[in-house]
């Protein structure tokens, strides 16, 4: 697939894209979504050509699904209508009854008189209920369903019940995603040898046991983000960014953030920016580099750009090079993320976090997950209660069930953020007593982002070469907010974009780009390499004797509930 396909595909898909999700840190209640919908009904009310109109085209739609002459067919990719059941007479006429009228109640946002925010917010509330009612999600219209009850004799149904009632017990109601038990951080997760060399209140400094006889001089310092554990870099063999680049002789250091509580509520930007700070000193010390190669992740480059624009600010040469993946910086582009941004949602979501202490993991669980409803919640729903099967056991989804929390303060830092888009503004944020202006930060960059991702839309994290100041290689892959990442040489469904020439609009930057089979975790890595100083003898132990290797990796931190 070339750019200009991508593009196509990209504008094909554009309005289900623009209904997919809300902003994480600022949540999603039914209140909300009720407001939507609200919103759209009363314009509905006041538009009786425009239901007219849908009622009429509504009716044609019917008629042609019934007498057989419907052109609607399911997405090839939807999987709730892969089953060849669903293409039978009654079946493929009911599959086709419900996108007709998905299709044309979606379609009524674009006959009202709606700002671009609250049709997007009518969109979602809409998709969110069609979705729901969707033929499949039900026992009686779900003929896949219904022939497993008759196999198995109404086993597939007594299990389902079962899955229910511990969902309801243990899960808040919620569709498990995934069957943990296989999986265990540091016996079949997080693998890669190392040694925690450094531990404070806030995080442990892990450094991985070089494989190779030699090594880079300059060690690069992982900064993963804060809302997720960092072993989603190091998953399991052959899938783990940290043994790949450990692999091509670079030093790598992780920071394990720990899983903050109430009572550190008050962990700030500024708290996470020092810690980042004390982690480059120990990287240094330890490798007797006088600068350390920095690459963050989601959250985790947010706070490394702000911790750059302190360095740049007060004149620190500790950071030779830095690299973001699926980061943030242009809040304002036009994102899902910010759907259900405003100053009152805003100050509602800090108020809530402020009472707690925290924001609580599951909860920004629930809002990834409503995000993608047929992906995440759906899909487990009909696996799980109306087939009787047991959660899939996968290991990212085991990870993904791991969630953490987010101390009230720097949830509230992250939040102005989004609202204020204050990374594109200089001067506008102020941390450690300096303000915060990327243009200042002129050491080479590069950037990754993801051409499906659902969180961080690409064109958000194209902002990066509008705002650093130093020269930027931008490399867009394939695929979504995690897979992206996770995203080893032999995929072979792995590709990325590229293009030496930065227009203004990333649009343009995509027209112009080409397309290269593989992972950028290679691209990456050579990239890194050019910026890693000379090789020399890879040492024999972990830490010095400042910094004692504490605890193996992974550490204890990944281990906090």
């Amino acid at each position: 697939m070339n750019a200009t396909e991508v593009n196509e595909k990209e504008n094909e898909h554009s309005a289900t894209d623009s209904i997919k999700g809300a902003n994480p840190f600022v949540g999603l209640t039914p209140r909300q979504v009720a407001s939507a919908f609200g919103r759209w009904a009363g314009q509905m009310a006041r538009r009786p050509k425009v239901i007219a109109s849908t009622v009429a085209d509504l009716a044609t739609a019917q008629r042609q699904v019934l007498g057989g002459s419907s052109g609607i067919e399911p997405d090839p990719k939807d999987k709730r209508f892969t089953d060849p059941l669903w293409d039978g007479a009654v079946w493929g006429r009911v599959t086709r009854s419900y996108l007709a009228t998905r299709n044309t109640l979606l379609g009524t946002v674009d006959e009202l008189d709606l700002d671009e925010k609250s049709a997007d917010r009518a969109r979602f509330a809409l998709m969110q209920i069609a979705e729901a009612v969707a033929p499949s999600n039900n026992l009686l219209t779900n003929p896949v369903a219904l022939r497993r009850a008759v196999e198995t004799r109404g086993d597939s149904l007594v299990k389902g019940a079962r899955h229910f009632a511990w969902d309801v017990r243990h899960n808040g109601a919620m569709p498990s995603q995934v069957d943990t038990r296989p999986f265990e951080v540091g016996r079949t997760l997080a693998l890669t040898p190392g040694s925690v060399v450094h531990r404070t209140e806030m995080f442990e400094l892990l450094q991985y046991a070089p494989t190779t006889p030699q090594v880079h001089t300059r060690p690069t310092l992982v900064i993963p983000p804060q809302v997720n554990k960092f072993y989603f870099l190091d998953l399991a063999p052959g899938r783990s960014f940290v043994e790949h680049a450990v692999a091509q002789g670079l030093q790598i250091f992780m920071i394990s953030w720990r899983n903050p509580g109430p009572d550190q509520r008050d962990w700030s930007l500024e708290s996470y920016v020092e810690a980042c700070l004390e982690a480059v000193e120990v990287a240094t010390a330890i490798t007797r580099s006088p600068d350390v190669n920095v690459i963050g992740f989601c959250a985790g480059g947010i706070t490394q750009s702000v911790m750059l624009a302190h360095l740049a600010a007060t004149g620190q040469t500790q950071v030779h090079a830095c690299g973001l993946a699926v980061t943030t910086i242009d809040t304002h582009a036009k994102s899902v993320m910010n759907m259900f941004v405003s100053e009152r949602t805003a100050t509602n979501a800090i108020s809530k976090s402020q009472r707690a202490g925290i924001l609580e993991g599951r909860s920004l669980a629930r809002v990834f997950a409503w995000v993608r409803p047929n992906d995440l919640i759906w899909n487990y729903w009909v696996s799980n209660y109306l087939l009787g099967k047991s959660p899939p056991a996968f290991d990212v989804l085991a990870w993904n069930s791991d969630s953490t929390n987010l101390p009230a303060a720097l949830h509230a830092d992250l939040i102005q953020i989004f609202v204020d888009n204050s990374l594109m503004q200089p001067g506008m944020l102020e941390v450690l007593g300096t303000p915060v202006d990327l243009r200042r930060v002129t050491i080479d960059l590069y950037v990754v982002a993801a051409s499906t991702d659902h969180l961080v839309p690409w064109q958000a994290a194209y902002g990066a070469k509008r705002s650093f100041g130093g020269e930027t290689r931008f490399v867009l892959s394939n695929s979504g907010h995690i897979q992206a990442l996770i995203n080893p040489p032999d995929n072979p469904k792995a590709s990325y974009f590229v293009n030496d020439e930065y227009p203004q609009d990333p649009q343009d930057w995509l027209a112009g780009a080409t397309s290269h089979s593989g992972s950028w975790w290679t691209d990456w890595v050579s990239w890194t390499q050019d910026r890693s100083g000379p090789m020399k003898r890879s040492p024999r132990v972990l830490g010095n004797k400042r910094y004692a290797p504490l605890d193996p990796a992974p550490g204890t931190y990944v281990h906090q509930r």
